[in-house]
């Protein structure tokens, strides 16, 4: 058992049409190290190297099993930082539940975009709707918060530059090699603190984050050191995927990630998903995301615009398109 979102996606990869996968495994792959690689593994090496491709200090950089733990990481570490008044998290649905769903269990209450907030949590590009703010949205949506946690996850995709770059007081930045660079199997992330918590972050992390395993560091840096081959082979899957889109949704705008979400089969996304399961098409519901009026749709497979057509007829019978968000 993981979490309510990559349970539903893995308990249904026997459908025909896979419309809820949002990383590239299966669709590209990741170069795999030599034995004397894994011997040699050096995770100060992988450091840097992550560092450099962030454009960051690597003194700043933590190395973690994915994103996901090094969201929860950084969530508890901020939320013993405020332990014993309110904490508050701002949160714009539909997000990545994980995001969300860490900061209740870390103590956070989550409030309204327009109440004050202790911390703010967003994936950037936006996971689902796949939208990519520029930094004077992200900052004015962050507002007064003490702490803005963003996950990109996604940003290899949009070939951004990082928000840790800049290196603004109070923003953390996690990511990982598991969807643009079909690393699942790497089980290889980070955080970046910001640089006045670098010390008391490095003391927290030791105590709560394992060390990488050798073969996953070495398969890390020579995936890393491959990052521009990889990025032609993820621009020639997505480049015929987003012209699927675009000629299904001429009125949307591309996703910057690898992703977009469907309002257009409202009043009841979790329902239509489960319709699309009778048709063998999956997709994943809004509700995982605290948006129940969707469906989130994935643009990394190499099938998808099959995939794509076959849920355009279970869509069509349900009403009329329109368009997707």
């Amino acid at each position: 058992m993981k979490f309510p979102l990559a349970d539903w996606i893995d308990g249904h990869r026997d459908c025909r049409h896979d419309l809820g996968t949002s990383g590239m495994r299966g669709s590209i792959r990741h170069p795999v190290p030599s034995a004397a690689e894994v011997r040699s593994a050096d995770a100060e090496v992988v450091r840097r190297e992550f560092a450099e491709t962030l454009d960051v200090d690597p003194a700043r950089l933590f190395l973690t099993h994915g994103a996901s733990e090094a969201n929860a990481a950084v969530l508890w570490f901020l939320a013993r930082q405020h332990r014993g008044r309110r904490r508050s998290c701002r949160v714009r649905l539909p997000e990545y539940p994980p995001l969300f769903d860490v900061a209740r269990w870390a103590g956070f209450e989550l409030t309204h975009p327009r109440e004050p907030a202790t911390i703010a949590v967003v994936s950037q590009p936006r996971n689902p709707e796949g939208d990519l703010w520029d930094r004077d949205r992200l900052e004015t949506w962050a507002g007064r918060t003490r702490s803005l946690l963003v996950d990109e996850t996604f940003r290899e995709f949009a070939n951004r530059p990082s928000v840790a770059r800049v290196g603004r007081p109070g923003v953390w930045a996690t990511g990982t090699l598991t969807k643009f660079f079909a690393g699942d199997d790497l089980r290889v992330g980070f955080v970046v603190a910001p640089e006045e918590e670098q010390s008391n972050y490095e003391r927290f992390h030791g105590l709560v984050c394992d060390e990488i395993a050798p073969a996953s560091l070495a398969g890390a840096l020579v995936t890393l050191r491959a990052r521009e081959r990889i990025r032609r082979a993820v621009g020639r899957v997505l480049e015929r995927n987003r012209t699927a889109f675009r000629k299904a949704f001429p009125r949307s705008r591309l996703p910057q990630a690898p992703v977009c979400f469907d309002r257009d089969v409202a009043p009841d996304g979790d329902a239509f998903a489960k319709r699309c399961l009778a048709a063998s098409v999956l997709v994943c519901p809004g509700s995982f995301f605290g948006d129940p009026s969707g469906v989130r749709l994935g643009l990394t497979r190499r099938s998808f615009p099959r995939d794509l057509a076959a849920y355009l007829r279970v869509r069509e019978g349900s009403r009329a398109p329109s368009g997707a968000g």
